[in-house]
């Protein structure tokens, strides 16, 4: 019996030495974010032009549900990072169709600290204020030419512990970006001031990143522009 027990015992952890690694648990793909889906025109209405990062696409759907019945509300179909990859990609998100209004903001991308693909406080800045000047001058030039009315969103607050972000250096961006909007005539839309009284209710904690009242908040204020550049 007992030998019988060794050889069973020797059989199986044979068998356990012959098969593969079990392979680590795959994440499950990630649902694509609804604020990057095309959208279908309504015959008529004016057609719109979302340009940025996350945070646009957070006011996204609350905004095109604002101006549902009153444009078209379409937005490029990515992250629009950092003014360097807007300059590389703008020409494929203008494509060939008439836009009457583009709102738009580059920003918190260019600022951010980034070494070895991720966010790190020891790394350069993507996009050095000159840079960012530069590269901003650059794509309002080529908006300008669609003949679209062009509104700036101005970039919105970096906290405290946000991570490869400086505490408030959004506002040097701002600054620079204020600058090339007076001389080009392009107005903006003040979204950094509309924020800073509400970031305790709006805003992630140590994140640049709002919560769902944050949100709704831009949305109301990129909608009543983008309806007061529509009228003009």
């Amino acid at each position: 019996m007992k030998k019988l027990l060794l050889l069973l015992l020797c059989i199986v952890s044979a068998a356990n030495a012959q098969q593969p690694d079990a392979k680590p648990a795959q994440r499950p793909a990630r649902k694509p974010d609804p604020s990057l889906a095309a959208i279908t025109d309504e015959p008529g209405l004016p057609r719109v032009l979302l340009i940025g990062d996350s945070i646009s696409m957070g006011y996204t759907l609350p905004t095109r549900e604002l101006l549902k019945g009153k444009a078209n509300l379409h937005r490029i179909p990515t992250n629009g990072g950092s003014t360097k990859d807007g300059v590389a990609k703008i020409e494929s998100w203008l494509g060939t169709g008439k836009w009457d209004v583009i709102h738009f903001n580059w920003g918190l991308h260019d600022l951010k600290h980034w070494k070895d693909g991720k966010l790190d406080p020891a790394g350069p800045q993507v996009s050095t204020l000159d840079e960012y000047e530069r590269n901003l001058r650059e794509l309002v030039k080529r908006m300008k030419a669609t003949g679209a009315k062009l509104i700036w969103a101005t970039t919105t607050p970096v906290p405290e512990g946000s991570g490869g972000r400086d505490a408030g250096e959004e506002k040097k961006y701002n600054e620079v970006a204020a600058r090339v909007m007076k001389d080009l005539g392009v107005p903006t839309d003040d979204l950094h001031a509309l924020c800073v009284p509400k970031l305790a209710d709006w805003q992630l904690p140590k994140n640049v990143h709002f919560k769902p009242e944050g949100y709704a908040g831009l949305a109301a204020k990129v909608a009543a522009d983008i309806e007061a550049a529509l009228k003009k």
